[in-house]
């Protein structure tokens, strides 16, 4: 089993962690009202998804 032969400082490790990002989500654009939404998914606003209704609104 490998064993690291010295101690690794706090500065190394975390230069290494700092390129794990959260990357913002990516939005896409409703056809129907324009509003942002996830990709391939239903649009929260107004509950349509490829052209249909899917989730009725009120």
């Amino acid at each position: 089993m490998a064993v690291p032969k010295k101690k690794m400082s706090r500065s190394r490790t975390r230069r290494r962690k700092a390129t794990w990002k959260v990357s913002a989500p990516a939005l896409a654009t409703c056809r129907r009202c324009g509003s942002g939404h996830v990709p391939h998914r239903v649009c929260p606003a107004c509950g349509f998804y490829n052209g249909r209704e899917i989730v009725p609104t009120a």
